[in-house]
């Protein structure tokens, strides 16, 4: 089970809460999809500046491996106040810890509520579906 502290996007990004702001990440899911397990298949991450302005479910930034690209889409509208600027120069950290050290970004949230996304249950309920 993932972990039930935080909120999930069916395009598998995360948000959780964390004070006044939303930390913003990617599943394990979805670096398991990317890497296929091989934590140097992810080659790049373009990252947006800090203070843009996001709408709910806008793309802020690509995630690339040598299989694919996908789009980062925001859970939630608000402006990006920090990027991790780890993740920039060391992909590696999504594929060891894509629930702690693997946030993406922060953003100061219009609404502090995360009510409009999947709770991890539903998460998981979405993942068995796409399996069958």
């Amino acid at each position: 089970m993932r972990p039930d502290d935080r909120r999930y996007l069916p395009s598998h990004e995360w948000a959780k809460l964390d004070d006044e702001t939303v930390l913003v990440g990617i599943t394990d899911f979805a670096v398991k999809e990317l890497s296929s397990g091989n934590e140097g298949d992810l080659v790049y991450c373009d990252m947006p500046e800090v203070g843009r302005l996001v709408a709910q479910g806008e793309t802020f930034g690509e995630i690339e491996s040598v299989k694919a690209v996908a789009d980062l889409n925001c859970p939630v509208a608000g402006e990006i106040i920090e990027i991790n600027a780890e993740i920039e120069e060391h992909l590696e950290v999504l594929s060891q810890d894509p629930w702690r050290k693997g946030w993406l970004i922060r953003v100061k949230p219009e609404s502090t509520s995360l009510d409009h996304l999947l709770d991890a249950e539903a998460y998981e309920a979405l993942l068995e579906k796409s399996e069958h």
